[in-house]
């Protein structure tokens, strides 16, 4: 079942559904014509959007909205802050292009802090799955939850095969590992798989978990990854500030725990816009630069 297909099914069997996008169809382009006046098209005004979004679910409704993920998390934080976090509305909030999905975008239209936003805001949740595959294993209990949801959007196609047994706040636990345990969410799973292998090559023992909803996020996963390896690596197209990275030193200090942690994120900088393989490769986010990273570090460490 494709990401539309989902979508139209839910509207035509559940009469509280509603589909608005701030011009941004890239993924619903289909519906449309499939479902009359349950689409609503709003325009350029993603501010508006969430007002409307806001309004449909006073009057018991479920709208599933759409935007570029910088500028529905940016444009219209106070709105999804005060009209659906405080109110706490089910309102699901799809940002499209988000990290380095936004490739050849410059920085106005990369959201690589858009995690770090969402979470703030109490009440909403935060949903990134690693590929097409996990979010449309995911999507289903996500959008008829009752929580306000934001959703980093996700149709980029592997030929791995996640878990099926989905549950908001659990993680997908691929692997664990003695020596590293690479934490991950969204799209850099597939270079997480590659970076293990790398390691696992070199004598490792490399664990691998993918988050898939980073709030609620599975602290239980995070211990017992802390407690079973000598190195945590966060990974993610995200700033430094306020992502995993974030999130785990919050679980640590929460928790009285120690352990050293890598973090492999974008510190101080936007990411040069180009092509995705061509990103990955100058930011460092390869599978085999990732490996690399882990490596310096672990000799470092051991000196």
């Amino acid at each position: 079942m494709t990401y539309e297909e989902l979508l139209k099914e839910l509207v035509d069997k559940d009469e509280r559904f509603m589909i608005l996008t701030a011009e941004n169809r890239a993924a619903i382009r289909n519906l449309p014509n499939q479902i009359g006046d349950r689409f609503i098209d709003t325009g350029i005004t993603e501010q508006t959007m969430i007002g409307v979004a806001a309004g449909l679910a006073l009057r018991g409704r479920i709208p599933v909205t759409h935007a570029l993920a910088s500028f529905l998390t940016m444009r219209a934080f106070e709105f999804i802050r005060t009209d659906v976090g405080i109110a706490d509305l089910p309102v699901k909030l799809v940002g499209g292009f988000s990290g380095f999905l936004s490739e050849a975008n410059g920085p106005t239209h990369q959201a690589i802090e858009d995690v770090s936003i969402m979470r703030g805001i109490p009440n909403v949740n935060v949903f990134c799955p690693a590929d097409e595959d996990d979010m449309m294993i995911g999507l289903r209990k996500v959008l008829e939850s009752p929580k306000p949801f934001y959703i980093r959007y996700n149709n980029l196609k592997t030929d791995y095969k996640h878990s099926s047994e989905f549950e908001i706040g659990k993680a997908e636990i691929v692997s664990e590992g003695k020596d590293v345990t690479i934490l991950v969410y969204g799209i850099l799973f597939k270079q997480a798989i590659e970076a293990k292998e790398f390691l696992e090559k070199k004598g490792k023992s490399v664990g691998l978990i993918n988050l898939r909803t980073l709030k609620p996020i599975d602290e239980e996963a995070i211990l017992n990854a802390a407690k079973n390896s000598k190195l945590l690596v966060t990974l993610e197209d995200h700033f430094i500030t306020g992502g995993l990275y974030s999130i785990v030193a919050e679980i640590f200090l929460k928790n009285k725990i120690m352990c050293d942690v890598l973090p492999i994120a974008l510190m101080d900088k936007w990411f040069k816009p180009a092509l995705m393989k061509d990103v990955l490769e100058y930011e460092g986010f390869t599978g085999d630069k990732i490996a690399e990273r882990v490596n310096k570090f672990i000799k470092f460490e051991s000196l």
